[in-house]
């Protein structure tokens, strides 16, 4: 007879369960890694050029010597954007390694180690790693993707003499005057 739960035996998402239990995944000290397309991430698709490619995952749960129960995230991934300055695409990577405090209500936010970011799961335990892997991907996603090696743009254009003289109203009575000297 298994002991699993019905969210530990959910259908895996590229090898992460869809949803499981934080609070016995912690006390078992489990580990889970696998790919999620990024074709599969609704949120994160509006900040991309197109959705090829994956996000590598791996997933730790544990406590640490303080006994505060966390999930670590290892997350790799090449996100398509487009260059706002070139409006090419290019291929962003992205590495990221954060810690989530577990904690059962918001009051519990202010005991956590330095370090560590808030992730309420109640007393409930139900999570889905494809949604915390989401909300780190559109976080690392710059607010104005630039690919690198991309001119800078000058930021002071100055026009040259003939058209600033041709854009100036006054400019034709200017020269009407000096005809008159």
């Amino acid at each position: 007879m298994s002991t699993d739960s019905p969210a530990d035996r959910a259908p895996r998402h590229g090898g992460l369960p869809e949803q499981l239990d934080a609070w016995r995944m912690v006390a078992a000290r489990r580990s889970f890694e696998g790919a999620l397309p990024l074709s599969t991430m609704p949120r994160l698709r509006d900040s991309l050029v197109d959705t090829e490619g994956e996000a590598r995952v791996e997933v730790d749960f544990d406590t640490d010597a303080l006994r505060v129960p966390y999930i670590e995230l290892r997350i790799t991934a090449k996100l398509p954007l487009e260059c706002q300055r070139s409006l090419q695409r290019f291929v962003y990577p992205v590495r990221i390694v954060q810690r989530l405090g577990l904690i059962r209500d918001e009051a519990d936010e202010e005991a956590l180690p330095e370090g560590y970011e808030a992730l309420l799961v109640g007393e409930h335990g139900l999570l889905h790693p494809a949604e915390l892997v989401e909300d780190e991907l559109i976080l690392a996603v710059p607010v104005v993707p630039v690919a690198p090696g991309t001119d800078v743009v000058e930021q002071d254009w100055t026009a040259p003499e003939e058209e600033t003289q041709r854009a100036s109203p006054f400019a034709v009575l200017g020269q009407l005057k000096d005809k008159q000297k």
